[in-house]
């Protein structure tokens, strides 16, 4: 068990929404329950991610039908030239308050 997981997901969009996300593996999922500690509102857990060339901070979210999700921001989409029903590749980690 690590801090950090590298995965392949692919890219989904909310449903009635523009919010674009992928789904935390179960085993990355099992981890992060167990390595966050105390979560924040909504159950959150904030990460960094990399995608690409692109790093940035934000948080996995809890959903009961898939475990944790992960936000891709339309910029970093862009950025990376990702659309909804890619498979991407990502490195996340923990950040710690």
């Amino acid at each position: 068990m690590s801090d950090a997981w590298a995965f392949d997901a692919e890219v989904w969009l909310a449903e009635g929404g523009s919010w674009a996300f992928v789904t935390v593996p179960g085993e990355v999922d099992d981890d992060i329950r167990l390595l966050a500690g105390p979560r924040s509102g909504f159950g959150s857990v904030r990460v960094e991610v990399e995608l690409g060339a692109t790093t940035w901070r934000t948080s996995v979210f809890p959903d009961k039908a898939r475990g944790f999700v992960l936000p891709l921001k339309q910029q970093v989409r862009r950025a990376e030239e990702v659309h909804v029903g890619d498979r991407v590749r990502l490195r996340l980690r923990l950040v710690q308050p």
